[in-house]
């Protein structure tokens, strides 16, 4: 069973950095895991915030480009590291974890869906504030 746990959350001022951290536990054998971040605002829906293959290819929200990036640490370990962050940027991050698909192609081409992953940590709140 996959588990992942995450790490990082916390409160920053408008303008400020963190970085998230999740290590995951339970991957099988060989098979490639695409691992990712998603973050939910009360009464919204799950959005996709950035994925990252084994080989590093990466895939990120319009919203997030330029200001996050999402790194891999060996086959199990994902830091996302969110700069100038603004208030909308507030929300429980969730990591994920899946089977890959064979490369960011795919979800480069189809978006970060929730759907699309099957195992999620338990969430880590990020607050922003002015």
């Amino acid at each position: 069973q996959v588990q992942l746990v995450e790490s990082g959350g916390g409160s920053v001022n408008t303008g400020g950095s963190l970085t998230l951290s999740c290590e995951a536990s339970g991957f099988t054998g060989y098979s490639d895991y695409v691992m990712g971040w998603f973050r939910q605002i009360p009464g919204k829906e799950r959005e996709g915030v950035a994925s990252i293959e084994r080989d590093g290819s990466t895939t990120y929200a319009d919203s997030v480009k330029g200001r996050f990036a999402i790194s891999r640490e060996k086959r199990n370990i994902v830091h996302l590291r969110m700069n100038s962050l603004q208030q909308e940027d507030t929300a429980v991050y969730y990591c994920v974890a899946d089977l890959s698909r064979g490369g960011s192609w795919y979800f480069n081409l189809r978006g970060l869906a929730a759907a699309d992953f099957a195992y999620w940590g338990q969430g880590t709140q990020v607050t922003v504030s002015s």
